[in-house]
């Protein structure tokens, strides 16, 4: 990805069409366009995966055949390079095999052609917006990880026992050092984190753990 976007590309979002029918391209651009968001269009999968796409707020549309590279396997190699953005799959030869193919590959939506153009819409404002969520997320986890990585050693197992539920003696008993000890790098910690209560503190920890699961 290159550098992060501007915050007016941030806030409209970008759609990156991917269809190998020029007329199928177009069409789309020009419907998102005409709603006032922001379009990348490619002929090929392969483009797509070569290309240095903005980092910003975005989701995909992908036909799901096309020549060399379909939709699916498009779909499994942004995965298998840890590439997580959303994307509604079209089609025009659309059936419930392989419309659930499309879900459990992680689609946003798989619409068949010929759809409503309200259809396409609403289901790029979904993308969108989940993938606002999970750069938000990953943001937070950054920040979070700032301020984890501030702490000492020590201070990290201290937190470690604590938000196991061990009570101040335990964990010293845990690690050798006195409660008073305990006490001292519990307060610390908790200021550097910026967790005000026990219960700020087990939040901090619990979302550090499940952003990184």
């Amino acid at each position: 990805m290159s550098e992060r976007g501007t915050s007016t590309e941030e806030e409209v979002g970008l759609v990156i069409i991917l269809d190998d029918d020029a007329l199928v391209r177009d069409s789309i651009d020009s419907l998102l366009r005409s709603v006032g968001l922001k379009t990348l269009c490619f002929g090929s999968a392969q483009d797509v995966l070569d290309a240095d796409l903005p980092d910003v707020t975005s989701c995909l549309i992908v036909d799901v055949r096309m020549p060399q590279i379909g939709g699916f396997e498009f779909k499994t190699r942004l995965t298998d390079r840890g590439d997580d953005i959303p994307i509604i799959f079209v089609t025009g030869y659309g059936d419930i095999p392989m419309s659930v193919k499309a879900m459990k590959a992680g689609a946003i939506d798989f619409l068949p052609k010929p759809y409503r153009d309200q259809d396409l819409l609403d289901a790029v404002t979904t993308a969108l917006s989940r993938d606002r969520e999970r750069r938000s997320a990953r943001l937070d986890l950054q920040a979070g990880q700032k301020l984890y990585d501030r702490l000492t050693p020590r201070e990290k197992e201290v937190m470690a026992g604590v938000c196991r539920g061990l009570l101040n003696k335990q964990v010293a008993g845990e690690l050798g050092i006195t409660e008073i000890t305990v006490k001292l790098h519990r307060s610390s910690l908790m200021k550097k984190l910026g967790a005000k209560t026990f219960a700020e503190l087990i939040r901090i920890n619990d979302f550090l753990v499940r952003q990184k699961a």
